[in-house]
């Protein structure tokens, strides 16, 4: 029996490159992560915190927005969006806040004093965003891709667009719509179906 005794560099190359092979073998084999819609593609700071949060994690999820403000005649409405959170986060909604001094300049505070007057008067626990531009000229990328997707734009603050989970732009809703409005949760429960 003859023996061929190879430099330890192959012998290490060659032990690397099947393992490298079974591995991918088996990445390939399994399911691969959806692919974030184009709708979702962007990051923002979260308001809590100033973290980036790639809304790209709400792939596949029923996603309410709404451009909020604390001192608005809709500012109660807090409570209905976290209503709505509360009853169907479970089956795959997300709300999300864009606090926006954009409208009678209604939200001035800093980050931090939006986060407390949210959680402490209406407990506020969907996610928060930080403050944003969401109508004009330098209004943000998702507010932008969303009036292209729906045609219309935040006329005043509590403006609502449904994403469904194909994340595609589903409903546009008025500010004066309330988060209970029968119009609202009909379209609501009809995405997440």
């Amino acid at each position: 029996m003859k023996y061929i005794y190879l430099p330890a560099w192959c012998t290490v190359t060659a032990l690397i490159g099947l393992l490298g092979t079974s591995a991918h073998a088996s990445d390939t084999q399994s399911a691969a992560p959806p692919a974030c819609p184009a709708l979702l593609q962007f990051k923002f700071p979260r308001l809590q915190d100033e973290v980036p949060q790639d809304l790209c994690q709400y792939s596949g999820k029923v996603v309410l927005v709404v451009n909020t403000a604390s001192y608005c005649g809709f500012t109660s409405q807090y409570q209905g969006l976290e209503a709505l959170y509360a009853k169907y986060e479970k089956r795959g909604l997300v709300v999300l806040g864009f606090p926006s001094n954009d409208f009678g300049r209604q939200e001035p505070g800093s980050a931090k004093e939006i986060a407390d007057f949210c959680y402490n008067t209406y407990g506020v626990k969907f996610p928060m965003m930080g403050k944003s531009v969401v109508s004009g000229a330098n209004k943000n990328g998702l507010y932008t891709a969303l009036e292209k997707a729906t045609g219309k734009t935040p006329q005043w603050n509590f403006h609502k667009f449904l994403i469904g989970r194909d994340g595609k732009a589903q409903a546009s809703f008025a500010s004066a719509v309330e988060p209970g409005n029968a119009a609202l949760v009909e379209a609501l429960e009809k995405a997440l179906r």
